[in-house]
């Protein structure tokens, strides 16, 4: 199965409904610090509710720490500069989906990391999605891969 990475999230909400996403899921978040807000889960509590105490949740003090704990995975950047469209990708399982920011994505040296970097088309030049429904989309689409070719 696929796991997601949040690199330095900034709002509370969007973490905290991610996890709930998760934990609902049975994936394992990764949370690369620093956030942009202090953690506990009563800051996360509101968009998170009780599914937090079951999210299995590890959060990394950096992005270098993260990455030398993930060397048998794949990293999949989800990010507007991204070379293909996530519903043509080949998710694998054990990839790590990689989520950036929500005020300003992944800085270059992290970009340069990933092993893949994949998009969601937008409608009219649009800039973004919510990071919270991002991680939903993508992950749905690398679930129902992996379940297919689990099958298959």
């Amino acid at each position: 199965m696929a796991e997601i990475a949040l690199y330095q999230p900034d709002i509370p909400q969007n973490t905290g409904t991610i996890l709930r996403m998760a934990a609902c899921l049975g994936l394992k978040t990764h949370i690369i610090e620093p956030t942009g807000f202090l953690w506990s889960i009563s800051s996360l509590r509101r968009s998170g509710m009780d599914y937090l105490d079951s999210a299995k949740i590890r959060r990394h003090p950096s992005f270098e720490d993260f990455l030398a704990e993930m060397t048998d995975h794949r990293i999949i950047l989800a990010t507007t500069k991204g070379a293909c469209e996530y519903t043509s990708f080949n998710f694998l399982p054990g990839d790590i989906l990689l989520f950036g920011r929500e005020s300003a994505g992944v800085p270059d040296d992290v970009h340069a990391a990933a092993d893949e970097r994949i998009f969601i088309p937008m409608h009219n030049n649009m800039r973004s999605l919510n990071i919270a429904v991002s991680a939903a989309m993508i992950t749905g689409e690398a679930i129902r891969q992996l379940k297919h070719a689990s099958q298959g």
